[in-house]
């Protein structure tokens, strides 16, 4: 019999059996608004497509798919019961399911359909909301496709099996595979991001391609996969390579999961450190060009981090408004309390901007010309280490409108607080990713005159962001100590693109906010400082779940 004392009020309901996707209107906006020149019924395919995952990922079942993934971490079997090494990972039945639905659902299928980056994206963005951990396979295996393509006869072989909708678990030949999942390892821990210190061996075969590698790999991404892209030092110099986890003939390569890491978050997922011995490997692009072999992996997963983190973001945002909208405190809800609107609404302004831009970017991926390619160049280094910073001081403050409610692990906050780190150091931390866009800056000029086109179309649209982009020009011009400097100019770099999408494409309440508070100075160090003045309860009801 329950106690008399203990009756439940002003509890918000859990968030159970939402659309993710449709009642997301920065994203359904903006997936709509680049669909614009595709054909009907690509666009009604990818909306079908998307509204039946954002169904799946608000639904029940995936929340306690994600759940049980982070509370059941993957176990590292090196030998089986006779003593044979085996080095296997072996996770929960729900990171399959979720694995499963992700490669079901075409996550890591974008480089052969009709705006298949967008559309993969937008995906990746939804599902990411469920569990984000099982992300990183996902992210790697989609990644690999641009890789791969500087070997066509390697290219044939695996690229229909790492974009297909089938998802098979376990250690077999890819041939007996209808579909793989690739990882990466390149960082080694005497070097980290300065790959060209790794020290691991490739000493080539008599067979063509085919080499033997020696070596240790600090950081291997995903270590249960099928196969990986790997570094390492041929006679030409600093090479990229395939090594699968099963040669052709059914026997296991020489690959040891020596350990996984004990990380602070991404529990659900499986990061170790590898040993080649005597490891088979193929070798994928020129000797000695192993990082331009491998670059394409590398934009592909940053822009990856970017979505990420934006999905993040907005889970976040949705469950401190959801809270609101249902609590009360001093006589209204919280939703209600100018102040807490002030924070809410400042927190929907980091979200609808990251989400603005990731989406434009996988836009420009589908565009494939020469000037989107020099956009992204410089944009999605310079993305990827602003978007990614924000995404941890933003995930905290949405904790923390929740209270102490949001602070305890059922409430879910905390899961997405130790996520948030992830991606600003996975595939290069804030240091790399500044002076990656400083080089772009400096040695590619078709990149910046690609990214000062894209802010010029909102030009004297509005006037905060007209002087943030003279403020820009005149930073930009100004190379004394600029790698010093080379985090302050790419944050700017950032917000006046932000900036000038939201004023281009999001309501005039957005855009107004935004240009107010990130460009025009009037905002202070923490949430919820926006400008008295603002149209806030109009923001703030935009991040509402519609429908």
């Amino acid at each position: 019999m329950a106690a008399t004392t203990h009756t439940v009020s002003n509890q918000a309901p859990p968030l159970v059996g939402y659309e993710v996707y449709l009642g997301d209107r920065a994203l359904t906006e903006g997936v709509e608004r680049h669909l614009e020149g595709a054909a009907p019924e690509v666009r009604d395919e990818v909306v079908r497509e998307l509204t039946g995952l954002g169904r799946s990922a608000g639904s029940a079942q995936a929340q306690r798919w994600g759940r049980e993934a982070n509370e059941n971490p993957p176990v590292l079997r090196t030998h089986d019961r006779y003593g044979n090494r085996i080095d296997e990972v072996e996770f929960h039945p729900a990171w399959h399911r979720l694995l499963a639905h992700a490669v079901g659902s075409g996550l890591t299928d974008a480089w052969g359909r009709p705006s298949g980056h967008l559309r993969r994206a937008a995906g990746f963005f939804v599902w990411s909301q469920a569990e984000a951990g099982h992300g990183c396979p996902v992210s790697m295996t989609h990644a690999a496709v641009p890789a791969l393509r500087a070997d066509p006869e390697l290219a044939a072989v695996w690229e229909p099996l790492l974009t297909s909708h089938v998802y098979e678990e376990g250690l077999r030949p890819p041939g007996r595979k209808a579909g793989v999942l690739f990882g990466m390892a390149m960082t080694e821990k005497q070097g980290g991001s300065d790959v060209r210190a790794n020290t691991t061996s490739a000493v080539p075969l008599d067979a063509s391609g085919e080499y033997v590698l020696t070596g240790h790999k600090w950081f291997c991404s995903a270590p249960m996969s099928d196969a990986f892209l790997v570094l390492a030092q041929a006679p030409g110099g600093l090479t990229c390579f395939l090594v699968p986890r099963v040669l052709p003939d059914g026997t296991r390569n020489a690959f040891a999961i020596q350990r996984l890491k004990d990380k602070l978050g991404n529990r659900s997922n499986a990061s170790g450190e590898i040993e080649f011995d005597g490891t088979w490997a193929r070798r994928v692009g020129e000797e000695g060009r192993g990082v331009r072999t491998i670059i394409g992996m590398v934009a592909a997963t940053r822009l990856d981090c970017v979505i990420g983190s934006a999905a993040l973001m907005r889970q976040a945002l949705t469950q401190a408004v959801h809270h609101a909208e249902h609590r009360s405190a001093f006589g209204a809800p919280l939703i209600d309390q100018p102040l807490m609107r002030n924070v809410l609404a400042d927190l929907a302004l980091e979200s609808e901007a990251a989400t603005t831009l990731a989406l434009r970017l996988a836009a420009a991926h589908d565009a494939g010309t020469d000037q989107e390619r020099a956009f992204l160049r410089l944009a999605v280094p310079a993305a990827k280490y602003w978007v990614t910073k924000r995404c941890t001081p933003m995930v905290a403050e949405a904790l923390e409108c929740l209270g102490g409610n949001g602070y305890v692990e059922e409430s879910g906050l905390p899961r997405l607080l130790r996520e948030s780190p992830v991606n600003s150091i996975w595939e290069g931390s804030g240091n790399v990713q500044a002076l990656d866009a400083l080089r772009a800056l400096q040695r590619e000029p078709q990149a910046l005159n690609a990214f000062l086109q894209e802010i010029g179309r909102a030009r004297g649209a509005d006037h905060r962001l007209d002087a943030a982009i003279k403020n820009l020009l005149t930073e930009l011009a100004d190379l004394d100590g600029i790698e010093a400097r080379a985090r302050r100019v790419v944050e700017r770099m950032v917000l006046v693109l932000q900036g000038s999408l939201l004023v281009r494409w999001a309501p005039p309440e957005v855009a107004d906010a935004f240009c107010a508070s990130r460009l025009g100075g009037d905002w202070g160090a923490a949430f919820g400082t926006l400008p008295h003045g603002l149209d806030l309860r109009a923001v703030v009801a935009r991040a509402r779940i519609a429908g």
